[in-house]
């Protein structure tokens, strides 16, 4: 293939994807990755492109983030909503302050859905990335390159990715979720609860909750049942009241008047069938929710876990535009404590 083809190609392929690698050149043109990189030097000498580590990016977008106003970093996370939205907000006032711009990428938790929004967000020529990806730490293993591949400083969000699963270490800011559940134990056992039961929702978060429930459990001699029911998110799906009396009974069985549910909206079901099952709450069943997003808005509000979501979102976004800054700044792995909101469903004053 003559030069000249090859260059039509790389510039077909970067009008089509924005955003190009090396790597996927020398497969799609079947030519070395010595070859490729002459091919790009030469376009990117002649204006039609600019070259960047790893690979190159359109012109305009290079000519934007250079010249332009304010400097663009990419975010992306599974969800805007709940949550997220909170570190979105975070983040958003933080690159304010120093003059720069988000740009978002929702992944709904897919992680094809993902990686199409990591190629428009970085095809944008962004200075940086902060991203809160699709997998959680135990589904660690399941990784591909495309996080080693990213040829911009990133900052992960609540993940804590590194080796051996990743080929380098990433700047990290994270939430303790491990330290919060032991929180909700410890304030149990204050109460004088000995026997409590966990229910947690399949998110990523329950990997690192079950890790604090067991260690908390063991620091402070309690025993906990982690209950297998799968509780629904609204008082309206199908088979919610079975699901919610099977927890029930669950918990009357084990003997335990205490319970801990992640999250919010499964902590306000599980009250409002209790009550109208004839429990009161607190002093039949003491409830503690994890998120404190709607927990105060509860039929009886609810004692909750509360992370530090806009501070998390704060923080990373701070990171990661020190690290613009000063490329030179070692790795970091920053922990954020969640607090202990105390309200009425654990009738107890905060200490």
């Amino acid at each position: 293939m003559l030069a000249q083809e090859r260059h039509e190609l790389i510039l077909r392929s970067l009008r089509r994807h924005g955003r190009l690698r090396v790597a996927d050149l020398v497969a799609e043109l079947g030519v070395s990755a010595i070859t490729v990189r002459r091919d790009l030097a030469e376009l990117d000498s002649a204006g039609l492109l600019r070259r960047v580590h790893g690979g190159a990016i359109g012109a305009a977008a290079a000519d934007q983030a250079s010249h332009g106003s304010r400097l663009t970093i990419g975010i992306v996370v599974p969800s805007a909503a709940s949550y997220y939205s909170d570190v979105i907000r975070g983040a958003e006032a933080m690159a304010d302050r120093y003059g720069a711009r988000l740009v978002l990428g929702v992944s709904g938790y897919d992680v094809t859905t993902e990686r199409e929004r990591l190629d428009k967000v970085l095809g944008i020529g962004v200075a940086g990335l902060l991203i809160s990806t699709a997998l959680g730490d135990g589904d660690a293993d399941r990784f591909d390159s495309r996080l080693d591949d990213i040829d911009v400083p990133v900052v992960l969000m609540e993940r804590a990715f590194g080796f051996p699963q990743m080929a380098r270490e990433y700047d990290h800011v994270r939430t303790d979720h491990a330290y919060g559940a032991m929180l909700a134990l410890r304030h149990f056992v204050a109460l004088g609860h000995r026997r409590i039961a966990v229910n947690l929702q399949a998110t990523v978060t329950a990997y690192w909750l079950r890790r604090g429930i067991e260690t908390a459990a063991k620091a402070l001699g309690v025993e906990v049942f982690l209950s297998p029911v799968d509780l629904p998110m609204r008082g309206d799906d199908p088979g919610a009241v079975g699901q919610l009396d099977a927890f029930l009974a669950e918990c009357e069985s084990f003997g335990s008047r205490a319970v801990l549910v992640h999250s919010d909206e499964h902590g306000a079901s599980l009250v409002e069938r209790a009550m109208e099952l004839g429990l009161r709450v607190p002093e039949d069943l003491a409830v503690i929710a994890y998120n404190d997003v709607t927990a105060s808005l509860a039929v009886v509000p609810l004692t909750a876990v509360c992370p530090p979501r806009r501070a998390l979102g704060e923080t990373a976004c701070d990171l990661l535009l020190r690290k613009l800054q000063f490329p030179d700044t070692p790795v970091q792995h920053l922990s954020l404590l969640p607090t202990l909101k105390i309200r009425t469903s654990c009738g107890a004053p905060d200490r």
